[in-house]
């Protein structure tokens, strides 16, 4: 007999905006797990450029309407989120070894927070290594071309925010 229960994972982050190597992880976690929700954090002590409700807009329409692909808020305790949505595991982007020891010491808290909830290192592609949302929206900020770095959408608001922006 066939174990038919769903494989869904959460890639959670403040996506503050949206950058194509977030895709790029997304992308790839879609090729392992049934469901992925990309679950944007609302953390009311940080103050984001864009608000919780416009990174969901930006994502949803990165996305085209993936039907594999949800896209959610949460706030509090990402394993209790996780139990919520019946995940097996929580996604998380590398780009390089400085995002090891961070990222190590949050999987082993999850760990023992549930044991249930698997944490997934993603390495992002070589292209997207260096890319950041915080080192992009600086360069919008300043007029910098970014436009090869984040989807069609995220371009669209990120000039509407910054009239500066070359792109």
């Amino acid at each position: 007999m066939t174990d038919t229960k769903e494989r869904i994972a959460i890639y959670p982050g403040s996506f503050d905006p949206l950058t194509n190597g977030h895709l790029d992880v997304i992308k790839r976690a879609q090729d392992i797990f049934d469901k992925v929700v990309v679950a944007v954090l609302h953390n009311p002590s940080k103050t984001g450029l864009f608000t919780v409700n416009e990174r969901v807009s930006m994502i949803e329409d990165s996305l085209n309407g993936n039907p594999q692909i949800e896209v959610d808020t949460f706030d509090g305790l990402l394993v209790e989120y996780a139990r919520i949505k019946k995940a097996v595991a929580v996604i998380r982007g590398m780009r390089a070894i400085s995002d090891f020891e961070s990222e190590f010491q949050m999987a082993l808290m999850n760990r023992k927070l549930n044991k249930d909830v698997q944490s997934v290192f993603l390495m992002t592609g070589l292209r997207w290594i260096f890319t950041s949302s915080s080192i992009i929206k600086e360069a919008a900020q300043f007029g910098g071309d970014i436009s090869d770095m984040v989807p069609e959408p995220v371009k669209i608001k990120l000039m509407e925010k910054f009239p500066l922006l070359n792109c």
